[in-house]
């Protein structure tokens, strides 16, 4: 017994080691700073979370946060689920799979250099050299400061992220609907169910664990959202989220109490799609071990 608890400590010993040196650490150490002053020399107690909650830039942050997850991931996640579904209709599914996933391919920065190009405008009359706008000119429309104009920017951005992400959605998706036993489908069908009926009553209901992690997933992607807004806005004109935001309180202000406050409230409001999503995880174990 004490041999093998002897090599469960050497091989989790390394491990242990490097999560509380690189993430329980630095993690107390964030909620320490976060009741400090810029400086991190003056207790401030709970001014820097006050300032959060009441400073007009802050408010547009969580607020933009709040938009980005009341849509992103219902839309990944819908989308994800309607293109599993269709692309196992066809031919081609190996494909459409692998051009719906390329996005993914692609880094965050990446993408937010392409979509900001695609979104770039001119004024009237001059030549515009982003693809959106070229297509409204042509078709006799004006063009739209698809980055400037709020609210549509954000709506703007989040398109971006939903371009990026549906494919990983729909591969996850797809896996699940395919493990779905032909034998139900099939028997549904020789009962006289139309296609909706089938998908409503047979298939859904099989897909709703995994169109949970799916969701929850998306859910904690969206609220520590970053590189998109900080590379095609910086959080101008409105478009200011949490992550962006901590990021300039800690290297643009040198605010690094405001920016480590930023950082709880960031872990705190991630922190119950965690634990759901490791209770779920634990719970179907459980049932898989019997």
């Amino acid at each position: 017994m004490k041999r093998e608890r002897l090599w469960a400590g050497l091989f989790l010993g390394p491990a242990v080691f490097l999560i509380a040196g690189y993430l329980v650490y630095p993690a107390f150490v964030t909620i320490y700073l976060s009741f400090f002053d810029r400086n991190s020399t003056e207790f401030v107690g709970l001014d820097n979370y006050v300032r959060i909650f009441t400073n007009n830039a802050m408010l547009t942050a969580l607020k933009n946060n709040l938009l980005w997850l009341v849509t992103f991931p219902v839309l990944t996640v819908g989308l994800g689920l309607l293109l599993a579904v269709l692309t196992d209709r066809v031919r081609y599914e190996s494909v459409a799979k692998s051009i719906i996933f390329l996005p993914m391919a692609i880094s965050f920065a990446g993408a937010g250099v392409i979509w900001r190009f695609m979104y770039t405008y001119r004024p009237v009359g001059d030549p515009q050299i982003g693809l959106l706008n070229q297509i409204r000119v042509a078709l006799g429309a004006e063009p739209v400061a698809w980055l400037l104009e709020r609210p549509w920017n954000n709506f703007a951005l989040i398109a971006v992220g939903v371009w990026m992400w549906t494919g990983f959605c729909m591969v996850v998706i797809s896996a699940a609907y395919k493990g779905i036993p032909r034998e139900l489908v099939e028997a549904a069908r020789v009962d006289g169910a139309t296609e909706w009926q089938v998908f409503r009553h047979v298939s859904l209901p099989q897909l709703l664990p995994t169109l949970g992690v799916v969701m929850t997933t998306m859910i904690i992607n969206c609220l520590k959202i970053f590189d998109i807004v900080y590379v095609m806005t910086n959080g101008n004109y409105g478009t200011e989220v949490i992550a962006n935001r901590m990021y300039k309180e800690m290297f643009q202000f040198r605010q690094y109490g405001r920016a480590s406050a930023l950082a709880v409230v960031l872990f705190l409001a991630i922190l119950p799609f965690i634990i759901l999503s490791v209770r779920r995880h634990l719970r179907e174990e459980r049932s898989t071990n019997g």
